[in-house]
């Protein structure tokens, strides 16, 4: 465990450092002159065709009403896809703008940087994934490597882009998980604290009960997405950290954490 945790330590570091070094990062359309670029061109091209109708819905948005620069994006899996009020919630934040894609990775949001992030030229980006990264078994450091690529894209193009990681939620579905959800969490929230201008959201701790498990009223009945009084919540977290403005609070109370599970 000790090796482990060093391990994760010493990653957190080198990625930091080389996010910071924004002359050693390339956009990835632009990767072809080695085999690790080809490779990562390849995995682009197979995420795009894998992606093509969700890629598609958001490029006839864009025809109809392109997003002003300046504002937020929030991009990730289907937690963000799935927040049909998410303007509406943040409506005293200007520009807020929806890029999730149900079932997405971590992987897929650091291929897809430039498509969904870069190109809007946001003031700040909001990433939620890495749950389906774990489900699919992938390891806590390879979600932090995706996202430090993710980073490092935005970054090389958008130096002055605040970056916001929303911490991997404790779903019931996945509670055997947990333990390498805790892990992604930290490794990540180590490397934001070495990165300028970022931050972690953490969302896992208020969505725990007294009993240390997931609250069952946060989440529908397929016990992985979010009811209505789970986005109350994560408003209630998210609200205050979107550059500094904080939109009007809900109306409708947040429950208090439950005891246990039925």
């Amino acid at each position: 465990m000790k090796t482990a945790l060093a391990a994760a330590l010493l990653l957190t570091a080198a990625l930091a450092a080389e996010a910071q070094n924004h002359n050693a990062v390339q956009p990835y359309e632009s990767l072809d002159s080695t085999a690790a670029d080809a490779s990562a061109s390849s995995e682009y091209l197979a995420a795009k065709a894998r992606w093509h109708n969700e890629l598609a819905a958001f490029s006839r948005a864009d025809q109809q009403q392109f997003p002003p620069p300046g504002g937020v994006v929030f991009v990730g899996s289907s937690t963000v896809r799935m927040w049909k009020n998410l303007a509406q919630d943040f409506r005293q934040v200007p520009g807020i703008v929806n890029r999730g894609f149900g079932g997405s990775t971590m992987a897929d949001c650091s291929l897809f940087a430039r498509d969904l992030v870069v190109r809007y030229k946001p003031r700040q980006v909001l990433v939620y994934a890495g749950d389906n990264d774990l489900a699919e078994g992938r390891t806590p450091l390879q979600v932090l490597e995706s996202f430090a690529r993710f980073a490092n894209a935005v970054r090389a193009e958008l130096p002055n882009t605040r970056i916001s990681f929303i911490s991997v939620k404790p779903s019931p579905s996945r509670e055997h998980l947990m333990p390498l959800i805790r892990e992604t969490n930290n490794v990540i929230s180590a490397y934001l604290n070495r990165l300028p201008d970022s931050e972690y959201i953490d969302v896992f701790t208020p969505m725990l009960g007294a009993d240390g498990r997931p609250r069952p009223e946060l989440f529908r009945s397929d016990r992985l997405h979010l009811t209505d009084e789970g986005y109350r919540l994560w408003q209630s977290i998210i609200a205050a950290r979107l550059s500094g403005v904080v939109p009007a609070v809900s109306s409708m109370p947040i429950p208090a954490p439950a005891t246990s599970l039925p």
